[in-house]
C-alpha cells in the first residue's frame, strides 16, 4: 500500500475531525441567523450525500461486483444504519437544543457520535482503497454533512452543562474516532480481499439513509415557500457538485 494512499486517507479524516471545532463560531450568531445557515447547510449536505451515493459509490460498486451484489450491500447499509439509530441511539440532528427540541444527555451523545465518526473514517479510507478521486469525493460528502452535525453536537454538550472549552475538547476527541476508523480500514484492507467491494455499496446505503431519514424530514419542518425554494436549490447544488467530481475520476 502506497504512502500516498495513507497520506490522503489520514489527512482527509483529520480534516473531518477538525470540523468539530466549528461549533464555537455559532456562539456569536443570533438564533435567526443560525437557523438560516443550518437550513442551507442541511439541504446542501443532503444533496451531496445523495450525489455521492448515486453518482460515485453505487456505480463503482456495480462495476466491481455486479448489480445484484451491490444492491444487496446497499440495502445492508440502510438496515445497519437503521439499527444504529434505533437501538444505539445514534441520532443525526441539526437543530439546536431547546425545551421544545431536547437531545440525549451529553455523554450519550459523545458515545454515539464517536461511533458515527469511526464509521466516517472507515468509509473514507475504504473509498481511497478504490481510488484517490473516489476517496476525495467521499470525503467531500462526509465533510459537508459534518458541518451542521458538529454544530448540533456542540449545542448538545453546552445544553448538557459542559463548559465551552470542555465541550470543544470532548467533541474533538469524539471526532478523532474517524482517524482510528481509517487506520483500522487501511491495515485490514491490505489483508482482507474484497473489503472495498463490501464497504463501498454499504457506504452508499448509509449515505442514502442519513440523507433520506435524517436530513430530508428535518427540511420538511420548514414549509415557507421561499425557504423551500432555497432548500431545493441547495439540494440540487449539492448533487451538482458531486456530479462535477465525476470529471476527475
Amino acid at each position: 500500500m502506497s504512502a500516498e494512499l495513507w497520506t490522503y486517507s489520514l489527512v482527509s479524516v483529520f480534516l473531518v475531525s477538525i470540523v468539530s471545532f466549528i461549533g464555537v463560531i455559532t456562539l456569536s450568531m443570533s438564533d435567526r441567523l443560525l437557523k438560516k445557515m443550518l437550513l442551507f447547510l442541511v439541504s446542501f449536505s443532503a444533496g451531496a450525500l445523495f450525489g455521492g451515493a448515486f453518482f460515485h459509490l453505487i456505480p463503482e460498486a456495480t462495476e466491481a461486483s455486479g448489480i445484484t451484489t451491490a444492491a444487496a450491500y446497499v440495502v445492508l447499509g440502510l438496515l445497519v444504519f437503521f439499527i444504529l439509530e434505533k437501538f444505539v441511539h445514534w441520532r443525526h440532528c441539526h437543530v439546536p437544543t431547546s425545551k421544545e427540541h431536547p437531545h440525549p444527555l451529553g455523554i450519550m451523545n459523545l458515545v454515539g457520535d464517536g461511533f458515527h465518526n469511526f464509521i466516517d473514517g472507515v468509509v473514507i479510507a475504504a473509498s481511497y482503497l478504490v481510488s484517490i478521486p473516489l476517496g476525495m469525493a467521499t470525503t467531500f460528502a462526509v465533510l459537508l454533512h459534518e458541518v451542521p452535525q458538529e454544530i448540533g453536537d456542540f449545542g448538545i454538550l453546552l445544553h448538557a452543562g459542559f463548559k465551552k472549552t470542555k465541550a470543544l475538547l470532548f467533541n474533538f476527541a469524539s471526532a478523532l474516532a474517524a482517524v482510528l476508523g481509517a487506520l483500522v480500514t487501511l491495515v485490514i484492507g491490505t489483508r482482507v480481499a474484497g473489503i472495498t467491494e463490501v464497504m463501498i455499496p454499504f457506504t452508499a446505503g448509509g449515505f442514502i439513509y442519513i440523507a433520506g431519514s435524517d436530513l430530508i424530514p428535518e427540511l420538511h419542518k420548514e414549509s415557507a415557500p421561499a425557504k423551500s425554494v432555497i432548500q431545493f436549490l441547495a439540494i440540487v447544488l449539492g448533487v451538482a457538485l458531486m456530479v462535477a467530481f465525476t470529471l476527475i475520476e
